[in-house]
Parts: C-alpha cells; structure tokens; sequence
C-alpha cells in the first residue's frame, strides 16, 4: 500500500496541498466489487419495495415485503455514459420485472436540449447541480416527496437541501466529485513539472511543450468557461460579459494545441490506450484510468489527477424525475432503490466517484474511501467551488461557446 500511495504523496508535497494527486491508493476492479453487486439484490431491492405503490394499469406485478407492488412494465433511464454498473440495472429488472430502457448523455446541456425539443420519454434523469435549477425554472421536474423514499435516511447530511432544489423537492443525490487536471504519469516534461495550475490547459508556451502528445478538454460548456474564468481570478458562476469574453478569449488561445473535445468516452478511448498526456477531466474518470492501466510489477498507473490551485468545481449530480412522464410511481420507486446502501456502494465502486450516501460507506471499498482523489481532504475541499444558474448570463455563456466551437 505504502508503494501505490508514494506518487500521490509526494505530488501532495511538491505543491503543498493546493492540488490533490488521484489514482486511488489501492487497488479496487470488477472482482473486488462482487460482493456489494450480489447483495444489492438482496436487502437494497427489498428497501426499494416500501416505496409507493404505483398506479399505472399497464404493470409488472412483483411480490414484497410489503405485499403486492404493481409497478410500470417499463422505465426510461437517460444517464450519463458509464455511470452506473449494468449489474445493478439487471437486479432491478429480474427483482421487480420492469424492463429499464437505458440511455446516455454527453452532457449536461445535451440532456436540457433533449427535453426541451420535446423527447416525453425519458422518466428518469440524472442532472448536475446547476442544471437542477435551470430545469426547475422551465418546469421541466416533477416534484417528488422524500417522505415516501424509505432510503432517503441513508443520506448524508451535508448533500440535502442543496441551494439549486431547496428542501429536495424536485431531487435527490446520486454521486460526487470534481473537476481538475489528469495527466500522463511517464510523461518526462510532468514528472518535474506536475499540473497544479489551470495553466497547463490555457497557457501556450506550457502547452507547445506537451502538446504533441495530445491534450482533450471536456466537451462541456460550464465546466471549460469555469477552468478559465478560475484561472483569470474570476468568479467560476460569473455573469459578467467582460470576464466571459476574456475566458472566451483565452480558450481560443489555448484551442490550437487541444486534440480533442471529449467528455463522454475520453477515459476508455483517450486515456487509457494512451492517445493524450493530459486532460481536463472528472475525478472518477482519472481514478478509473488509472486503475485500468495498473501494473502490478510497477505497482502504479499511468494516470495521476490534480486539483488546480486557482480552484475547481465540485459537483453533484442527482437523481430526478421528468415532468412529462407517466410512470411517476415507478419512477420514484426506482429512485428508493438506487438510494439504498449497498447499491450506493455498488454505484461508487464501479464509477470511483464519491458517494454522498453515507449509508453506503460501510460497503465502499476501503482503498476508495481511503483515496484523497475521491474524498479530497478539508484543505482541498475549502478550494472548491458549485456550479449554480446563472440566469440570463446563460445566454452570454452559449454565445461564447458557440465562438469556442464553432
């Protein structure tokens, strides 16, 4: 143990705790996570059966504890890519005969587009905290009553009655984590040089040096214009034109020297076969590419992760339900289900994002738990910011990314 955690050590000490180095300090993969895969079916399905019961005609009847559940034939899940261990999905099918039809989103912005161009099929959705607010205010939520969720005590304080969805009347939370810097381990320009600065996104003359191996941003819109306006000192939720054309301004600097924009697969088809040096990147997409190229004879990883000095996000998504379905009961039931604690732990055990289901820590891996990537200590914490609505400044914010990518 003390060899996988010497890489993250000695980067907490070269930049003295302003940027916390990832690759979970221990060795978490798809045989360690079976037990909280086999027993998620066993206690966490029967939590999920207290939930109410539903009223649509069109149903799969299901016995519980709580007698006869009548539930939809089927549910409309819209996630992002990656975010969830089929495993989980296949217990909920076999314990409950629903038929979940799944599918994936790149980004925050991409779900919004989706429900506002008027797809009414999706039951089930799992936006950031900002977008919570921004799909609030256009009606696009069914409120929900946590009082009939008999999970929702597994919860952790500290992650309910969050500023964007007051009292959680529309949502509930799924995983956390944030947003910084993955780079290449063996590159020799990082090991003298690690990223603890937003620099190494922006700035030119870094870039030129490291470039040519290749460097992917997030194809997401909050999340880019956030790394520059922290970098330029700015506030990351600014709505102020001036500040947003200079982030504007220095992405367009900086966008000759990127290969890629990838926020949906960059883990599985740019990190890990190794076709870039750096990323701007989630934490559990860095702790999983990390995992995903550990050797057991260089008892390391390719891929380490730091915070920026400057600041970073740090984000929760959530669980919520449409406005436009109609299968609210079976919704809201499934919604239980994925909030019991050992399917929470199944969820962080196969996304390495950290779980705000304090229930569920009991069945995490202890090398996950253990891991400051994940759960960066209180001095990283107090670095960190959310990303809230802006209001009509999300008008400013799609003009400057239109400039961005177009």
């Amino acid at each position: 143990m003390e060899k996988k955690l010497f890489w993250l050590l000695a980067a907490i000490l070269v930049i003295a705790l302003a940027a916390c180095g990832g690759g979970p300090g221990g060795g978490p993969g798809a045989d360690d996570a079976e037990p909280a895969e086999n027993t998620a079916a066993e206690s966490d399905v029967e939590e999920a059966a207290e939930a109410p019961e539903a009223e649509e005609e069109t149903a799969a009847d299901e016995e519980t504890a709580e007698g006869e559940m009548e539930l939809a034939s089927e549910l409309s899940v819209y996630n992002w890519a990656e975010y969830i261990d089929d495993q989980i999905l296949a217990d909920y099918e076999e314990a409950f005969g629903v038929t979940i039809i799944y599918d994936t989103y790149a980004s925050n912005e991409d779900l919004l587009s989706k429900l506002q161009a008027g797809a009414t099929g999706y039951d089930v959705i799992f936006p950031s905290d900002y977008m919570v607010s921004q799909m609030i205010e256009l009606g696009l939520l069914h409120e929900i009553d946590t009082g009939q969720l008999s999970n929702w005590g597994n919860m952790d304080p500290d992650f309910i009655d969050a500023p964007f969805d007051p009292g959680n009347q529309h949502c509930v939370p799924y995983q956390w984590g944030t947003t910084g810097i993955t780079y290449r381990a063996g590159n020799e320009f990082f090991e003298e040089n690690p990223p603890d600065s937003w620099a190494y996104l922006f700035e030119p003359e870094l870039l030129e040096q490291y470039a040519d191996g290749g460097v992917n941003v997030l194809n997401d819109q909050r999340e880019l214009l956030a790394a520059a306006l922290a970098y330029l000192g700015y506030d990351m939720n600014s709505t102020d034109r001036a500040e947003l054309e200079a982030a504007r301004d220095l992405v367009l600097e900086a966008k000759p020297y990127w290969k890629t924009f990838n926020s949906e697969d960059y883990d599985n088809s740019l990190l890990i076969p190794d076709e870039v040096v750096m990323s701007h990147a989630w934490s559990g997409d860095a702790a999983l590419a990390y995992w995903e190229t550990y050797s057991d004879e260089a008892e390391d990883g390719n891929w380490y992760y730091a915070i920026p000095q400057e600041g970073a996000v740090k984000w929760l998504d959530n669980i919520c339900i449409t406005a436009s379905t109609e299968r609210y009961e079976t919704a809201l039931h499934f919604m239980n289900y994925l909030l019991g604690a050992e399917v929470g732990a199944t969820i962080t055990n196969f996304t390495y994002y950290a779980s705000p289901n304090e229930a569920a820590k009991e069945f995490i891996l202890e090398e996950i738990l253990n891991d400051p990537s994940i759960f960066p200590p209180p001095e990283v914490e107090a670095n960190l910011n959310w990303l809230v609505e802006v209001g009509d400044a999300i008008f400013i914010y799609d003009e400057m990314w239109t400039a961005i990518k177009g």
